[in-house]
């Protein structure tokens, strides 16, 4: 797995379009804070095209209003809204519908820093990878969260690359960015609707061939988080299991045998 280490950032068309996508289900006390020091950051550090989407998925709190105001008052920002809970689902309705030419998406809580969108960004339009990933377990990457936090997160990854032979180092750092071609290939591919969407999207995509960046981050554990993680870790582990199973199922098709015997005869 290339490990994305820029020394500078920048280099692409001014035209260029991003949409920077922020899930949030019950975010009406943190939305308006979160999306201004997102602008701000994007005004100064992107220099091309952006917009903001915020997109809410079944928010009871308000989320919407607060939403619909930050549009008002700022053309850069969007809103889409769905009945439905799930962040995978979030992503796949403002991803497919977007004309942007990368997608990203950030936790409203920022936990991510947001110095590392543009080394997302510029490794894809620059140096040609199809997806970006935040890593908050490489040599360079700076985590500050509980043990118990950091305990699972790293059996879970663990557990991914000895059950599914990959190569990224974090599965589930909710900071993302992925090419337009890319996202039209892959997420049509990934069932997930919830949490294990991030981990469906990175091993198909590493499976399929296309490239994946793995970038050091820095990343504060926010304690707000109503993240339930032992439920989360368990239906990411039958999630792990789901996929080995598809991969599988194609690996023993009589397609893939055909290409395999293709592939034999052409050999020199």
């Amino acid at each position: 797995m290339p490990e994305y280490r820029p020394e500078r950032v920048g280099g692409w068309d001014p035209a260029l379009l991003v949409d920077v996508v922020i899930p949030v289900l019950n975010e009406a006390h943190v939305l308006a804070r979160s999306v201004a020091t997102a602008r701000q950051f994007l005004a100064e550090s992107l220099p091309c095209r952006w917009r903001v989407v915020v997109v809410d998925n079944g928010s009871t709190d308000g989320t919407d209003r607060v939403a619909k105001e930050l549009v008002a008052a700022h053309d850069d920002v969007r809103f889409l809204q769905l009945p439905q809970r799930g962040r995978g689902r979030a992503l796949r309705h403002a991803w497919s519908q977007s004309d942007a030419d990368v997608m990203c998406y950030t936790d409203v809580d920022l936990s991510t820093e947001l110095a590392a969108l543009p080394k997302m960004v510029h490794g894809i339009v620059v140096d040609g990878f199809d997806v970006a990933t935040g890593s908050r377990l490489l040599p360079d990457s700076r985590t500050t969260r509980s043990a118990k936090r950091e305990f699972i997160s790293r059996c879970y990854n663990a557990f991914v690359k000895v059950v599914l032979w990959t190569s990224f180092s974090d599965a589930q750092c909710g900071f993302k960015a992925i090419s337009r071609g890319a996202m039209a290939d892959l997420v049509p591919q990934v069932q997930d609707q919830s949490w294990f969407f991030d981990t469906e999207l990175l091993v198909l995509a590493e499976k399929r061939g296309y490239r994946v960046a793995d970038i050091p981050v820095e990343w504060i554990e926010d304690d707000d988080s109503r993240v339930k993680i032992v439920k989360t870790a368990w239906d990411d582990i039958k999630g792990v299991f789901r996929v080995r199973s598809k991969l599988w199922r194609e690996a023993l098709s009589p397609r893939a045998a055909t290409a395999r015997a293709l592939n034999k005869r052409s050999a020199p």
